[in-house]
């Protein structure tokens, strides 16, 4: 089970880079996963969540913006992964599963902004509008970003 919350919360990461990083933090800030015994310990402190909270927040205000650039770009690419891997990383630290997470979290970055890509564009012609497709992507990711930081 956990290798599939390994995964997914990298394909949180692929649809959002900050998402995942701020829903690890918030779940270790509300005693979802425990990392106080780990080197990542600082995540789980008001401040992390505060930052990486606000940084997903601006992530997502600039994705709605004309001429942002596609998530499909080597340099979004390469954040996503690392943000996969972070927040992989993280996540499995508890569970003895460091090197799983850093593997399955840029799998999953990388597997989830291709396939994010593909979606959003599916709704957005369901839509008639990017933004609708857009806002809705943000739920869904933000949602399932915070169940598997709960589940994990």
């Amino acid at each position: 089970m956990i290798y599939v919350l390994l995964f997914l919360i990298g394909v949180a990461a692929g649809h959002r880079a900050g998402m995942p990083l701020a829903a690890v933090a918030i779940g270790a800030w509300l005693g979802w996963i425990d990392l106080s015994p780990t080197w990542a310990s600082f995540v789980g402190t008001i401040i992390a969540v505060v930052v990486l909270v606000l940084l997903a927040l601006g992530e997502v205000w600039n994705d709605k913006q004309p001429g942002t650039g596609s998530r499909l770009a080597v340099p979004s690419l390469v954040v996503r992964a690392v943000a996969g891997a972070l927040s992989g990383a993280v996540l499995g630290l508890p569970s003895g599963n460091l090197v799983a997470g850093v593997v399955l979290g840029v799998i999953g970055a990388i597997a989830g902004a291709y396939e994010g890509f593909y979606v959003r564009r599916f709704m957005a012609g369901l839509f008639g509008r990017d933004l609708y497709a857009a806002l809705l992507e943000d739920v869904i990711t933000a949602v399932i970003a915070l169940l598997v930081v709960y589940l994990a």
